[in-house]
């Protein structure tokens, strides 16, 4: 299982329910890796997308307490337990957690590979990521070149488990 996410340099990757910063090459980069996939997120994370509607073009697994809780497009699910068994019918290699930082944590030791845009700078944010950096279960095994975003540097760097 995959996941992809945005960090700032403290691992922050959210504030109020919204991304920190929005650099388009970055959406593009996720577009690129999920589109035709299965993503894997939270009710919250979902209701951050315009209209709150599931991502185009991609099966929506959405994690949520709220047992009443319906959208149309999506598959949801009410527990870890129930989010395992739906993605048992999917391709490891197909599935992305995309957020938020509830489920990043309880899906993280299922994950073998984390693509995460490191941005270069320090945001105010209310939710963070695990720092992969001190994990010593995952290593870096790819890093693009710098790239600026009007005054942010990011770099694109691929994890994986070892």
């Amino acid at each position: 299982m995959n996941l992809i996410v945005a960090a700032d340099k403290n691992w922050g990757i959210g504030k109020d329910n919204k991304l920190l910063v929005s650099i388009p090459s970055d959406m593009k980069f996720f577009r690129q890796e999920t589109m035709g996939k299965v993503v894997v997120m939270g009710r919250k994370t979902l209701e951050s997308f315009p209209n709150g509607l599931p991502l185009k073009n991609r099966t929506n697994v959405v994690l949520t307490s709220d047992k009443n809780y319906q959208v149309k497009d999506a598959v949801i699910v009410h527990s870890i337990d129930e989010v395992l068994e739906e993605l048992k019918k999917y391709d490891d290699d197909e599935i992305y957690v995309i957020g938020g930082g509830k489920v990043y944590e309880e899906l993280l030791p299922y994950c073998d590979v984390a693509h995460v845009t490191k941005i270069d700078f320090a945001f105010e944010a209310d939710t963070h990521f695990p720092n992969l950096d001190e994990d010593p279960e995952w290593e870096i095994t790819a890093t693009s070149d710098e790239q600026t975003y009007f005054d942010l540097e990011y770099t694109f760097v691929k994890y994986e488990r070892k």
